[in-house]
């Protein structure tokens, strides 16, 4: 059963850790290869799994430290129908992977139950790639089509479900509207391009207000992932009103652009003290920021970077 879903409690805490980049960190430290870059096949070797368990625990320390809350995300960014019918999944094997996905995060849940909570977000992806648009749906396909793994996500213990690296509205609109017929809490996470837009040209603040408006502002919050604070850090200077949607962060560690990092064969793994310090120096335009986290190249050691700049 959900613990939280009827009642958020990172909406309202001072300050909620999630993980870092979880793909990045098995191929380029771990040695794993990820065929379509997705992580949930490794749900099915024990040795894998092992690394992923190891992996979340050295999240819920960083936490502990903080006396903070944790926010699990399910390893599923990829586990939907058209990627994994690339690597040979059939929809019932998929439907069993994501409920495993889940499975394993009470475990992890259950083993530090000290914390002040653990939150289970059961994580969706594009259907696309997760840098460009690509064939857009419409909402209503959109909604379709992630119907399935949200109705599979809301039959589990996972609290929310989190749409992670959304490049246009209308797919974020079709998974709110998913989410919300399921009874499911749900955040939607975009990425963006180096000028601060989303992938489909998009100014970030109008596809906020494009998908709160569809949907009745759905989104329980609003989430920025892969991309770097130096990339929309100038969008919200004049500490725009649809700014306090905005409630998570999980940055890039690299300043490059989409582009350079889809070629890279070496892991830029940035700063992490000097990326902690420009998430503290987004307190004042982000008011509502409390879940804070990495993505592409970052691992525990930026996230508790991150955690501490934002203490001092």
């Amino acid at each position: 059963m959900s613990t939280f879903r009827t009642h958020l409690p990172h909406t309202e805490g001072p300050l909620t850790i999630t993980d870092g980049g979880l793909e990045t960190e098995l191929i380029f430290e771990h040695g794993y290869e990820l065929p379509q870059f997705a992580s949930f096949p490794l749900l099915e070797d024990p040795r894998a799994r092992a690394e992923i368990r190891r992996y979340f625990d050295r999240y819920a320390t960083i936490a502990r430290e903080r006396g903070a809350g944790l926010v699990l995300e399910s390893p599923t960014w990829r586990a939907n129908r058209d990627w994994a019918r690339l690597l040979g999944y059939d929809e019932e094997r998929l439907d069993g992977v994501n409920r495993d996905a889940i499975a394993l995060m009470e475990e992890i849940r259950a083993d530090h139950a000290d914390l002040p909570y653990v939150v289970i977000s059961g994580c969706i992806g594009p259907r696309g790639d997760g840098y460009r648009v690509g064939d857009a749906m419409t909402a209503e396909e959109a909604e379709a089509y992630h119907s399935r793994q949200v109705a599979v996500l809301a039959g589990t213990a996972a609290d929310m479900v989190a749409a992670f690296t959304m490049t246009y509205a209308d797919e974020a609109v079709g998974i709110t509207r998913a989410a919300r017929r399921a009874g499911m809490p749900v955040a939607i996470s975009f990425t963006l391009e180096t000028d601060g837009h989303l992938p489909s040209g998009q100014p970030l603040g109008e596809a906020i207000a494009q998908v709160d408006a569809a949907t009745d502002g759905g989104p329980d919050y609003y989430m920025i992932n892969c991309a770097h604070p130096t990339h929309f850090a100038h969008v919200l200077a004049d500490a725009p009103a649809w700014a306090q949607r905005i409630r998570g962060l999980r940055a890039n560690a690299s300043t490059r652009s989409h582009a350079e990092l889809d070629e890279a064969t070496e892991l830029d793994a940035g700063d992490p003290h000097d990326l902690g310090a420009r998430y503290r120096a987004l307190r004042r335009l982000l008011p509502n920021l409390t879940v804070l986290g990495g993505c592409c190249g970052t691992d525990h050691r930026h996230v508790a970077a991150i955690g501490a700049a934002w203490a001092r």
